[in-house]
């Protein structure tokens, strides 16, 4: 998973960035450090989906309704458009539990001084970036499917807590901070119906 995020942020991370600092009046500084902590969340989200309901199959569909590649050569209209919307659920449908984005906004926002609204807005922002990338890993490079499923457990033990814990601590929180908002953003992902 590591890996997917550290090539999204690559290609992807200086527009994402620019952009949601702009339509979320959010320093850039700040929403640099905030991406790579709301990406992991998401992919989460779909991995919980492969798990407890209908393996790769699920995330084909999740990626054939919400994932559109084409989302990726529009940043910049997508998140304007994102960021007017009135009606704003953080918990992407379902794909963050019943209350995981909201946890996630209000454990990010006490660690980086963000009002948590704030947040909660950037989560259905980001989210289509990362299932558009997702997709286009899924239709351009020959593994498919099972090439996106694989991925999202990056070390293969069935496990996407290490994984998003690995990476979070390779952010800037202290360990006792990664051990709680770890908790708090996944929190929510097990309380799924």
């Amino acid at each position: 998973m590591a890996g997917f995020i550290d090539e999204f942020l690559k290609s992807y991370g200086p527009e994402v960035t620019k952009q949601m600092s702009s339509n979320f009046n959010v320093d850039q500084g700040t929403v640099q450090k905030l991406i790579p902590q709301l990406a992991p969340l998401i992919i989460a989200g779909l991995k919980k989906q492969k798990d407890t309901r209908g393996g790769d199959e699920r995330v084909d569909h999740i990626l054939n309704k919400y994932g559109d590649s084409s989302v990726l050569d529009n940043i910049k209209g997508l998140i304007a458009n994102k960021a007017r919307a009135q009606d704003v659920d953080p918990n992407l449908g379902g794909l963050l539990g019943d209350t995981g984005g909201l946890q996630a906004a209000q454990a990010l926002a006490r660690n980086m001084n963000i009002d948590a609204s704030t947040i909660m807005k950037m989560i259905p922002a980001l989210s289509p970036l990362i299932l558009g990338a997702l997709t286009k890993k899924r239709d351009t490079t020959g593994k498919g499917i099972s090439g996106v499923g694989a991925l999202l457990d990056a070390d293969g033990d069935g496990s996407i807590l290490d994984d998003v814990a690995g990476f979070l601590m390779k952010g800037g929180a202290t360990r006792t901070q990664n051990k709680s908002i770890l908790g708090s953003l996944l929190g929510g992902l097990t309380r799924r119906r």
